[in-house]
């Protein structure tokens, strides 16, 4: 399981680096604040599905749980992704931007695609 430090402490660290080394360290510092930022919500959505998994009954013939399932990963995306997008797009302009909205489209794909599977 990833480091599940805040992720406002991480951002925060990222920062003061960015302030420390200067903006030619930038990109690889976006980089690793968005690998660490994809593997804590990775671990949220996996035990969050775990969680799931384990506290429902197995749904009713022609029920489906997919869409309640989705709907933590969904709105987590949007909490995330409006002050993420802030932050990308002032420090790091349109590459920021896409970078971020990237990562959480890969997120919730794969959330969408392990719903599918168990369903």
């Amino acid at each position: 399981m990833p480091d599940m430090r805040p992720l406002r402490e991480d951002l925060q660290a990222t920062l003061d680096a960015r302030r420390d080394l200067g903006p030619e360290y930038e990109a690889a510092l976006i980089d690793s604040f968005v690998e660490r930022l994809d593997a804590t919500i990775a671990a949220r959505v996996r035990a969050e599905i775990a969680a799931e998994g384990a506290a429902s009954r197995k749904p009713g013939k022609g029920q489906r749980n997919g869409a309640a399932t989705m709907i933590p990963v969904a709105i987590g995306s949007l909490v995330l992704g409006v002050p993420l997008t802030s932050i990308a797009s002032s420090n790091s302009g349109l590459v920021g931007l896409i970078v971020t909205w990237l990562a959480i489209a890969v997120i919730n794909v794969a959330a969408a695609l392990a719903v599918a599977r168990r369903d």
